[in-house]
């Protein structure tokens, strides 16, 4: 795999860590009224759809083997150009049911996890 490939692997990685890391412990409610934090994992979904994008445009196998790898692209574009419309509770969602398992594939491809 090329280096930049790895690259945008590893933001994947981090920024899913930072998430998982910043959400440890908080509920929905808590999301829901921490303006601060919700910037916050906000920004991280917008690192891991950019990086995403990226990694799909340098190496489309390695990007395919992430799931649901478009899905998250067009994730960071809503939470980009349609802020206003965002649903915390499905952002919540996202947090809770589909982070772990693509910072598990993300891991899996760096052979790390």
């Amino acid at each position: 795999m090329r280096p930049e490939a790895r690259k945008y692997l590893h933001d994947i990685v981090e920024a899913g860590e930072r998430i998982a890391s910043f959400t440890l412990g908080k509920t929905l409610e808590d999301y829901e009224l921490d303006v601060l934090l919700r910037s916050a994992v906000e920004r991280q979904f917008e690192i891991i759809g950019e990086a995403l994008a990226q990694l799909a445009h340098l190496d489309e196998a390695a990007a395919a083997q992430i799931s649901e790898h478009r899905r998250i692209t067009s994730f960071r574009n809503i939470l980009i150009h349609g802020y206003t419309q965002v649903d915390h509770r499905i952002v919540w969602d996202i947090v809770q049911s589909k982070l772990p398992k693509l910072r598990h594939e993300a891991a899996a491809l760096l052979d790390i996890g």
